[in-house]
This record gives C-alpha cells, structure tokens and sequence, in this order.
C-alpha cells in the first residue's frame, strides 16, 4: 500500500484557519501529499442548471476558461448561455483563489492563474488513448505546454448535485516513482526540444525536465501492471468538498465520479518552502545533472 497522503483540515469557513494550518498545509503539499477540506465547498448556486453533460460541445472532455481569456471553450449553447456559463467558471477560479490565499498565505504572492475547467462526464463512461487515460495512475506533464520546472497546483471541488463521491487512486511517492523508472528513460534530445518548438507544436521549449517528466507520464500509463500491482490508496471525495495538491508530484487517478471543477496554478520552485521536495530537484539529484 501507498503511505496514507490525504490530509484534512477540518476549518468550516475560509476564514477560520489557523496559523498552524498554513504551516501544515504549505509541508503537506510539499511533501506530496493532498490537502482535503472536507467541510468547505464551491456553491453552485444557479449554475446548477450547468451540471449536465448537454452543455458540451462533444470534442471535449472539459468546459474550459484560458487565464485572462472570458470566452469559454468546450461547451455549447446560445450566446447569452455561453456567458453565463463562463461567469460560472470565473467565480469558481475566484472562489480557488480565496481557498489558496487563506489556506497558503506563504504562496499568496506568488501564484499565476492558469486555467479554469468544469467537467461535466462520468469519468467512466469517456473512452480515450491509454495516454489520455486519466484513470491510469499518472503524474500531470503536458506535451504542448512545458512548464520548465515550474509547480502545477490544482484546485478541485466535487459538486455533484446527486451527492456521487469522486474517487481517486493516489500512488507512491515522487522519489520512489522516479528511481522506479530510472533505468526505462533515455536521456532528453535538445535538437528534438528545439525543432518542436521552432514548428509550433509545442508553447516554449521544452527543457530536459520536461522531457524526463513526459517520459515518466507516459511509461506509468503505458504500464498495465505498474498500473495493477504499484503501491496505491483509493479515497473517495464526497460531494461539496475541495482538495488540492502539485499534480506534478502526485501520482494521481480519477476512477469514478461527475460533475467536478478545477482550477490550476503555476508556481515557481523557488517560492516553496522547501524547493528540495520538488519533482525538478528530485530528477536532478537522480541524474545528477541541471534540468531546467
């Protein structure tokens, strides 16, 4: 079994946190594990109407909102409708960025807003590649988009209006994952990095992070029986809770459940508290060598 790595904190108001709560909830992250907040959830309110699968535009698997972008992408339906399902979602990220603030204020100046998504399907009823497969245990590294080492935190609200718990599996730790890889990932191709990016298949270039990081995404995923036999937990997320944590560190699947929003941030290693932990000083200490 994976170590025990969901950790509750049991304030019923984003105001009522404590000092100590900040300081346990900053290590907890770090350390890789999940900072769940059983007793504080996003309210819907009227955009109640908005949790049903009708509102998809049936390519995608999520209604999203780009940072700094008010035209939502994923959904369909009139005008008027497409706005005030972007207004849902823009009170949502509101909504994480006053889970963040209060919870980690050592972060609070720190933080970019990334993107804003609903997700509307049962996960168990989409089909998609074994890459694409969010219910194989895997860690977040995005093909398109390097981040070079900057931290993904992520925000997650279960709303499901039938009360549907969602369930995750949450695997070993980052470090253990990694050496257990090692010796399966070939060394990073900067002329690859370079010409990917020069053609526009990827935003920036990647870096040998990013390289080992999609290589450890895919070689999970592709595992069947890494899949099967690694150790691993299961914890269910009621509906009307929150949970956060560095997708990037956390071996994480989503196996059952509907009706969840989420909200990304990006944060440089270098405004953790204990920069050591993360996933780009790990692989450089396994590889021995400068990444970023």
């Amino acid at each position: 079994m994976a170590p025990e790595v969901v950790r509750a904190f049991a304030a019923r108001t984003l105001d009522s946190f404590s000092a100590r709560d900040h300081s346990e909830a900053q290590a907890a992250l770090e350390s890789g594990d999940i900072a769940y907040l059983p007793r504080i959830g996003f309210n819907v309110g009227s955009g109640a109407r908005f949790l049903s699968e009708r509102w998809s535009d049936g390519k995608s698997k999520n209604i999203s909102l780009r940072a700094g972008d008010g035209q939502v992408r994923g959904a369909a339906g009139s005008g008027e409708e497409l706005a005030e399902l972007a207004a849902l979602l823009e009170r949502f990220a509101r909504f994480s960025d006053t889970v963040v603030g209060r919870l980690l204020p050592g972060y609070a100046d720190h933080l970019r807003r990334a993107g804003t998504s609903f997700r509307p399907f049962e996960i168990t009823q989409r089909k998609s590649s074994w890459r694409k497969d969010d219910t194989r245990l895997h860690v977040d590294s995005f093909p398109s988009n390097p981040t070079r080492g900057v931290r993904l935190l992520r925000v997650f609200c279960n709303v499901n209006p039938q009360g549907v718990p969602r369930v995750w599996r949450v695997g070993e730790p980052f470090a253990q994952f990694a050496q257990r890889f090692q010796g399966r990932m070939r060394r990073p191709r900067p002329w690859l990095a370079r010409a990917m990016h020069c053609i526009g298949i990827t935003k920036q270039r990647r870096s040998a992070y990013d390289d080992l990081m999609l290589q450890l995404h895919d070689g999970a995923k592709a595992d069947a029986g890494y899949q099967k036999a690694s150790p691993q937990r299961e914890f269910a997320f009621p509906a009307g809770t929150t949970w956060m944590a560095f997708t990037d560190q956390v071996l994480h699947a989503a196996m059952s459940g509907q009706h969840a929003f989420e909200q990304t941030y990006l944060l440089a290693p270098g405004a953790l508290g204990d920069p050591e932990k993360s996933p780009l000083r790990v692989l450089e200490r396994m590889t021995g060598t400068s990444l970023a």
